[in-house]
């Protein structure tokens, strides 16, 4: 995503996570499930974590949930309330095509496309959230992006995204460009 007006920074080991730090962003992307690191596989998501989302969403600042951000969640009733559903299960990689609802303005510059990906199967907790893009493969259809309302912050969650292939897309780049900048009020 090359001339893109973001900048990132990063933190691989959810220890050097703190709410002190995630304050000093207006958006914070969450690609990590529900574990230290690689090697370390406890958990991260306290209730003090789940709490420090909930509370830096709420005050105004944004949240974009990518693929593995929505797993492992299922048991963290704050931050699964927040993302409006949570990762269950999916199967064998296989192709997966994502179908962006055409006139939204997150599917705005994306076009369906087919690529091998986890298909992720997800439940959804919020009737409201505002599906842009769905997922098919051999084994059904599912949700497969979303965007709500929290207090005065925006979320988005992206479900594709295993393969490095998926992410260099265009049209998953344009709902992942599209999706940072709702999040970040600037779409």
């Amino acid at each position: 995503m090359t001339g893109v007006e973001f900048t990132f920074d990063w933190i691989e080991n959810a220890r050097d996570w703190s709410p002190e730090r995630m304050m000093n962003y207006p958006l914070v992307i969450l690609t990590k499930s529900n574990n230290i690191s690689a090697t370390v596989r406890t958990g991260w998501m306290t209730d003090t974590v789940q709490a420090a989302f909930s509370d830096y969403v709420r005050k105004g600042n944004g949240l974009l949930a990518i693929h593995s951000g929505t797993a492992d969640y299922a048991h963290m009733p704050v931050l699964r309330s927040l993302l409006g559903g949570v990762f269950t299960h999916h199967p064998e990689q296989c192709l997966v095509t994502m179908n962006p609802r055409v006139g939204h303005p997150l599917s705005t510059g994306s076009a369906p496309f087919t690529l091998k990906d986890e298909h992720y199967f997800m439940a959804m907790d919020d009737p409201q959230a505002d599906v842009f893009l769905t997922t098919t493969s051999e084994h059904g259809e599912q949700p497969g992006a979303w965007r709500r309302v929290e207090g005065s912050g925006r979320v988005a969650v992206l479900t594709p995204g295993h393969n490095v292939e998926v992410w260099l897309h265009p049209s998953f780049q344009a709902l992942l460009l599209n999706s940072l900048r709702w999040c970040g009020k600037l779409l």
